[in-house]
């Protein structure tokens, strides 16, 4: 066994870089680069999460052309507060690394409803051969019947998206009247 970084608070999603560097996310919201030589340096720019449950900065992906682009991709619990109450979300936000700094942040995915609870985001990320950015998303603790079943929201299913963020003409369900489009498969409890 070799400890490759340490002082870290939650360690989530890692992704080696092509020049051999990883990067880790911590749930806390932090972002690690470590080189070859286990230096470790904080990535600035993330996303602002909410670190609270089963909560916080999740997975982390390279984009397939990263050498070219520099694109990299954090699935996270984002929130926002509604009538003085605290709500979250499995949200995707894409960046650009540059260095040890991320640039050009924009979020391409939001896990519709917003929910109270703290857990079950699912969250991880996985591009396919084709370019198309696979995201998971949990049930958020929705046990009543067919919450995860039913098309109309975005907890407990995969969902497919295009490495922006726009939808897939192909997707399962893009042209069912009221269903999520970026909905791939669904009846999942917590894919992560």
């Amino acid at each position: 066994l070799d400890t490759i970084a340490s002082g870290l608070s939650s360690a989530w999603g890692m992704t080696f870089l092509p020049d051999g560097d990883m990067l880790i996310t911590d749930r806390n919201g932090s972002i690690y680069r470590v080189d070859r030589n286990k230096q470790k340096e904080k990535v600035t720019g993330g996303p602002e999460v909410l670190a609270e449950g089963q909560g916080g900065l999740l997975d982390v992906e390279l984009h397939p052309k990263f050498a070219q682009n520099q694109l990299i991709y954090f699935s996270y619990s984002a929130f926002k507060t509604v009538d003085g109450t605290k709500l979250s979300t499995t949200a995707v936000m894409r960046a650009r690394l540059m260095g040890n700094m991320l640039t050009d942040q924009k979020v391409i995915f939001e896990a519709l409803p917003y929910l109270k609870t703290r857990h079950h985001y699912g969250s991880r990320l996985e591009f396919d051969r084709n370019g198309f950015l696979f995201v998971s998303v949990g049930d958020r603790g929705q046990h009543q019947p067919l919450f995860p079943q039913s098309v109309e929201n975005a907890c407990g299913k995969i969902h497919r998206i295009n490495d922006d963020g726009s939808i897939p003409a192909d997707n399962p369900y893009v042209k069912q009247d009221k269903a999520i489009a970026s909905i791939y498969s669904f009846g999942h409890r917590n894919p992560q």
